[in-house]
């Protein structure tokens, strides 16, 4: 009988060679060192992991299970540990101190020197910002400038939530701790924005956060950069001012317009992921020799802006106002928000222009034609972008 074990095929071999050589040349972790590790597995006690080092690392369950106690990550998922040290083979790692089965108020100390963040319950509003208490009881203060990126993210809903922050400052043994929810918050966007670097083009559609209001817009979080949606693209119609429609922490589903990295501008659209009311209406519901009532929107030395619908506005030139009698401008006879009879005599699909005269004048030898949108219709585009708007917030 031949005892001779099969060769082993080269490709194997060679396998095995780098996968060897990949693990000796690991480099040696630091305690309070973060890196990116992948769930392999895991048990009622443990979440293992691999970190690229020779022997597993492994991590407490507790730490990635929810209010409800249900586990947030499955096998293969990525995620941001940090190095506490190692026992035997078994590399331990930890997503924060104090965590659910965190290691305890004993390594403040070392949380503060390796950067690990801590998990702190914010207690009540002091002078200057907010008492935080963190594992093993001990008292920590958290400056306002430091809970959040802004003061808005430092609303006192958040009394009485544990939330996790970096240790700034340790001092008197533990009697003076200074810490910041922020810098957290800014490593996190920092992280983001170097993906979305990779991703972010223009004409993708994003998600993101209304963060300020302006007259001339609004600024919109996205995970990472934030970003103006200009007046002029939040809606098809014309829009008196961002309050009508936005709110600060509405959520948004947007266009990416234009990224300029270089100079840290991005711009967003939020009328590019709505019904365009000129493909959906114009020259079906709203043909030439269309009659129906208009909103005077705008007064001009040239005429008069009529809106047939939100997203639709037609001219009626002033030379087809004053019953005959030439007048200076259109204000003489017309004020912004009356409403007009008027009668569709051209449509440039191109220009995107519609023409109109008051109806009646018998403008068109064939007649007008008189349409009034049927109750069963699909609403005005208002009605559409309201409704748009209110699926984002509940989301």
């Amino acid at each position: 009988m031949d005892d001779r074990k099969p060769e082993q095929a080269p490709e194997d071999d060679d396998f095995a060679a780098l996968l060897e050589r990949s693990l000796l040349e690991a480099v040696p972790l630091k305690p309070g060192e973060k890196i990116a590790a992948t769930v392999l597995q895991v048990s009622a006690e443990w979440v293992f992991l691999d970190v690229g080092q020779k022997g597993e690392g492994v991590l407490d369950v507790k730490e990635l299970l929810d209010g409800d106690g249900q586990l947030t990550v499955a096998v293969g998922d990525r995620l941001s540990v940090y190095f506490l040290g190692r026992a035997a083979d078994e590399l331990r790692f930890t997503t924060r101190i104090g965590g659910r089965g965190g290691a305890g108020a004993a390594h403040l100390e070392e949380a503060w020197r390796s950067g690990i963040p801590v998990e702190g319950r914010i207690e009540k509003e002091v002078k200057g910002g907010y008492e935080v208490k963190l594992p093993g009881g001990v008292r920590a203060f958290c400056p306002f400038s430091q809970l959040g990126r802004n003061r808005q993210d430092a609303a006192d809903s958040l009394i009485g939530q544990s939330v996790p922050f970096r240790i700034t400052q340790f001092g008197e043994q533990g009697r003076n701790i200074v810490v910041s929810r922020r810098e957290l918050i800014e490593e996190e966007r920092r992280q983001q924005r170097v993906a979305l670097r990779e991703t972010l083009k223009e004409g993708a559609v994003v998600r993101g956060t209304v963060t300020a209001i302006r007259d001339f817009g609004a600024f919109v979080d996205i995970g990472g950069l934030e970003g103006l949606l200009p007046l002029s693209e939040i809606a098809w119609g014309r829009i008196g001012k961002v309050e009508e429609v936005l709110q600060v922490g509405q959520e948004l589903e947007l266009a990416v317009m234009s990224c300029d990295w270089e100079k840290e501008r991005f711009s967003f659209s939020l009328r590019a992921t709505l019904v365009d009311p000129w493909q959906q209406k114009v020259g079906s519901l709203y043909r030439e020799g269309t009659t129906l009532t208009g909103t005077v929107s705008r007064l001009a030395q040239f005429g008069a802006f009529v809106t047939l619908d939100e997203g639709i506005d037609g001219l009626l030139p002033i030379g087809r106002l004053g019953g005959g009698k030439r007048i200076r401008h259109p204000q003489d006879v017309l004020q912004v928000g009356q409403q007009l009879l008027v009668t569709i005599e051209s449509i440039d699909s191109k220009q995107r222009r519609i023409a109109l005269g008051l109806a009646g004048e018998g403008s068109r030898e064939d007649g007008p034609t008189s349409y009034t949108a049927p109750a069963a219709s699909m609403g005005t585009f208002g009605d559409m972008l309201k409704a748009k708007l209110e699926k984002g917030k509940n989301r």
